[in-house]
């Protein structure tokens, strides 16, 4: 045998099974994947990778965005088969329609998905999929898979290769690049059959979910016709004839047949019963529609239940901000303001009734970032007219004013609607931002008082970190604002620098007992990460220009 053969069947070997165990999704009922890593080991997994996004700057991370995709991710992940699994749901700005689980109970959508949906249960719809590969360990399982595959994958293609030789002749050669390349193939195969289980399996228990939050189940295949679509208009007519079981994701008209035939049964007898047919067998099993979800404050255990408010009447339909949403989206993952200006121009143009409400609190969005505050204030203040409970349109408006001069009618605006909703992180951290920009020692303490409410639960909030940060630097407490700079550099995927900035903060002689108990603290735990960066030769480029 040529020693390059085997070489290439051993890196085949050992590289094919760590593909898999990235990208594929094996539904593999009773498997031992939850052993590979513990939920805390999970966790750290999925936030080092939602670090090293920020640090590429593909998160989309906004307030109000966030507020309402955790709010109904929260509801999704409660009526899952694991309520108690921790689920932490973040955005992209990329526009192409994707949406993914990772470990940890990490969930990230495209903002290309949103703006493709229609309504809110479509995104519901998807979530509720992402939720099952969370709640399925589908992640895990393909990475145990990989494992016990990868000795008799070994074994098969040296056999191969080993008849291939001992054929002779001058097409041994040939004959051993042949088997190289069937052995590929059957390992891709293999592949795609578990990401169809995966993807089988995910709908099936994702349905479940969707059905028990309360949303209409009917929005997965709505949501699977368009993505088919789409699929066909972006693919060209070369790919039109590829056969599903060589899409690694495929959206066929079986699955979406499925996904209506569910949501059918449901609408008929209050249950599902299905058969899921996949490479790795069959399944069958019937669940009932039971919405689980209770809106925070909606039960009491200590009241009777004739004092109880209804769940089922708070459980159904969606939160009613999914227009709002998908146009501040619109504009936050346009390349540049001007970008969604033009594009706000051409759906007036193509669309007989012009621009709807949310589309002109999108536009009004859009001249505000392309510096017309001015202008965006006329258009958000005609809409609050209209819509005067929106606190996406009133948020806006506090932002124009501040913007163009009128701050104390801006900061009025927030106070008021700060007593309105007195617990919520969009609101806060909306007025500590302007407050911010308003750069005075003033407003630097003001924008303190309105954060340090949300410092308990912000340990993990970038945003909230760099507003903390400048509020601070604004009132004057420097040690303070250099602990939160350094934490902001730490949670953007820039350990380094953070801990170059807590180094340099611990040699402040201001720094009082506690202050330095918490520098010391995060010393100690952010210095392991930076020498193993280290260790693997990866350094902050930035770190390396001092």
């Amino acid at each position: 045998m040529r020693p390059s053969l085997l070489a290439l069947a051993l890196t085949l070997a050992v590289a094919a099974p760590l593909a898999l165990a990235q990208d594929s999704k094996l539904p593999d009922i009773g498997s031992s994947a939850g052993e590979l890593l513990t939920p805390a080991r999970q966790a750290e997994y999925g936030g080092m990778m939602l670090r090293e996004l920020r640090n590429y700057n593909y998160l989309l991370e906004d307030p109000l965005l966030d507020e309402w995709l955790q709010r109904m991710g929260g509801r999704l992940g409660a009526d899952s088969d694991q309520p108690r699994q921790p689920y932490n749901f973040f955005l992209l700005r990329d526009r192409q329609i994707n949406a993914f689980a990772t470990l940890g109970g990490y969930i990230g959508t495209n903002a290309g998905l949103i703006l493709t949906a229609e309504r809110e249960d479509e995104v519901a719809a998807v979530l509720s999929h992402e939720i099952a590969h969370v709640t399925q360990q589908h992640v895990l399982r393909g990475v145990e898979r990989a494992q016990r595959d990868q000795i008799p994958i070994l074994l098969g293609m040296l056999g191969a290769i080993v008849l291939a030789q001992a054929a002779g002749g001058s097409s041994s050669g040939d004959a051993s690049q042949a088997a190289l390349a069937s052995a590929m193939g059957l390992m891709q195969q293999r592949q795609i059959d578990y990401t169809r289980s995966n993807e089988s399996e995910a709908d099936r228990v994702g349905i479940r979910t969707l059905s028990r939050a309360g949303y209409d189940v009917d929005a997965m295949a709505d949501f699977f016709g368009r993505l088919a679509k789409a699929s066909r208009s972006n693919r060209g007519s070369g790919r039109e004839s590829t056969p599903d079981y060589l899409q690694t994701h495929p959206v066929t008209t079986t699955r979406i047949s499925e996904a209506r035939e569910r949501a059918e049964q449901l609408a008929r007898d209050n249950s599902i019963t299905v058969t899921t047919t996949t490479p790795g067998g069959t399944q069958t099993e019937k669940t009932t529609r039971t919405p689980s979800y209770t809106a925070p404050g909606t039960l009491n255990p200590l009241l009777p239940g004739t004092l109880q408010y209804s769940v089922d009447t708070q459980a159904k339909g969606g939160t009613g901000q999914f227009d709002w949403a998908r146009d501040r989206l619109r504009v936050l993952s346009a390349d540049t303001p001007n970008a969604a200006i033009r594009e706000y121009e051409r759906i007036r143009e193509s669309s007989p009734d012009g621009l709807s409400d949310a589309q002109e609190y999108g536009l009004a969005l859009a001249r505000m970032q392309a510096n017309q505050p001015a202008v965006a204030a006329t258009g958000l203040a005609a809409l609050l007219l209209k819509h005067p409970d929106s606190l996406w349109v009133a948020l806006a408006l506090g932002e124009a004013e501040s913007r163009s001069g009128k701050t104390t009618a801006a900061n009025q605006r927030f106070t008021a609607l700060q007593r309105q909703f007195h617990d919520n992180r969009a609101v806060a951290l909306t007025f500590a931002q302007v407050l911010n920009e308003q750069g005075s020692r003033e407003s630097g303490q003001r924008a303190q008082a309105v954060l340090r409410p949300l410092l308990g639960n912000a340990g993990n909030d970038p945003f909230f970190q760099k507003n903390f940060a400048r509020a601070n630097e604004l009132a004057g407490d420097l040690a303070r604002a250099g602990e939160a700079y350094a934490e902001a550099a730490f949670l953007n995927g820039r350990p380094e620098q953070a801990l170059i900035q807590l180094q340099n903060l611990k040699k402040r002689e201001d720094l009082d007992y506690y202050a330095r108990a918490r520098v010391d603290a995060r010393i100690a735990a952010i210095t392991p990460q930076v020498l193993e960066l280290r260790r693997q030769g990866i350094k902050d480029p930035d770190v390396q220009k001092r």
